[in-house]
């Protein structure tokens, strides 16, 4: 049953004294939480820059997930991976409908906010079905978040010869994973949250409260900020981070991540080779308990967001579109809220991102992924997967 997304917001950005980007109102009573019809004609990507950018948008309901938190459209395939955070990987035919549980999958611990993350085809999926794939495991102390390599098998529905290549370090027994994934010109990034510890975050000897930045095979980058740094630093791309639940690549090459502040704080940044991004030192929020955090200014020495949302709207995910049917919003930033229930719109110009539109969705949104044809697909903490389509 299809139903019609409403428009709450349009345009929002307003820039305050001392910002470092524009500030989106988000759906009225959001708080911070952690825890097929026929598609209308596309215009070319030069027709829809002249054009209005889409604000309507009809939600075509497909199957129901158990606590689905990634979606993966596989490149020359009919398929569509889901991960669940309880453990499972899905498998959808997008011809048929059909869904099959893939085999294989590592033992996984679904406590808390830990389980199966993330999933991402390599770039070499069409010729060798490599897989990337993020899950919480066991650790003597604790729980412990890792990334891994696989081979899919799509006939017989299995993953085959899986790898762990990552690890986050030190293990914990609390949440922030993060654990999203990005294979970007021949590198794999992986965000790594702060485990709800704080000040790993500013701490060179753990890889906690970073984005790292790998070879695909799984080693430190030769040319990362920090290589000659010993242990977890050579691995570094950014520092700073909180709890960073997206990343992607615009167009240009440039890559965004979206973090989950405390109270309130959240943030689009635009991750830039050996920055530090302030956490835990620096917030445009405050910590749950009302104590204060510093503002970012002008002359401090951490980067500040592109964009940022007080109240919060705890963004879980990031997708920047690519396509055509949503004509106007190429090149946007898309996150799905969670305690905000809902989609939000970033325009992208160079380095510089303006919220321009905000849709109730009445659920809190975990993932964001953009299909082949364009249209966009999302994934509820309710277990719901849902198709937009413009109006």
């Amino acid at each position: 049953m299809a139903a019609t997304a409403s428009l709450l917001l349009a345009g929002c950005a307003s820039d305050q004294p001392g910002s470092p980007g524009g500030t989106a109102e988000p759906a009225e009573g959001a708080s911070p939480a952690e825890t097929a019809e026929e598609a209308p004609d596309e215009t070319s990507a030069a027709d829809s820059e002249d054009s209005e950018p889409v604000t309507d948008f009809e939600t075509i309901e497909h199957e129901q997930f158990d606590s689905p938190w990634a979606l993966e459209f596989l490149p020359g395939t009919d398929a569509l991976l889901i991960t669940e955070r309880t453990g499972a990987l899905m498998m959808r035919d997008q011809e048929s409908g059909d869904i099959q549980e893939i085999s294989g999958i590592p033992e996984v611990v679904s406590e808390g906010q830990g389980g199966m993350h993330d999933v991402i085809a390599a770039p070499s999926f069409e010729q060798d079905q490599t897989v990337y794939l993020s899950w919480v495991r066991s650790a003597d102390e604790g729980s412990q978040g890792v990334a891994g390599r696989a081979q899919l098998d799509l006939e017989q529905a299995s993953l085959e010869d899986v790898e762990v290549i990552w690890e986050q370090d030190p293990a914990s027994d609390d949440g922030h994973f993060a654990l999203r994934l990005l294979a970007h010109q021949e590198h794999l990034y992986i965000t790594s949250g702060d485990r709800q510890e704080l000040d790993p975050a500013q701490d060179m000897d753990t890889n906690l409260g970073t984005i790292v930045r790998l070879t695909l095979e799984g080693e430190p980058a030769q040319d990362n900020p920090f290589a000659e740094d010993d242990a977890a630093a050579a691995e570094f791309w950014t520092t700073g981070h909180r709890n960073p639940l997206g990343i992607a690549a615009d167009s240009q090459g440039r890559i965004w991540s979206s973090e989950m502040g405390p109270e309130g704080g959240d943030e689009l940044n635009l991750i830039t080779a050996g920055a530090n991004y302030g956490w835990p030192e620096a917030s445009m929020g405050m910590h749950y308990d009302g104590g204060d955090i510093p503002d970012h200014t002008d002359d401090d020495e951490f980067e500040a967001p592109k964009a940022y949302w007080v109240p919060a709207i705890s963004p879980g995910s990031l997708m920047i579109y690519q396509g055509d049917l949503f004509t106007g919003w190429q090149d946007s930033a898309v996150l799905g809220g969670l305690s905000g229930e809902n989609l939000v719109r970033v325009e992208l110009d160079g380095e510089d991102a303006e919220p321009a539109g905000e849709w109730d969705m009445g659920d809190r949104i975990r993932a964001v992924e953009e299909a082949p044809d364009g249209a966009i697909w999302i994934a509820t903490d309710s277990g719901d997967l849902l198709e937009l389509r413009p109006e």
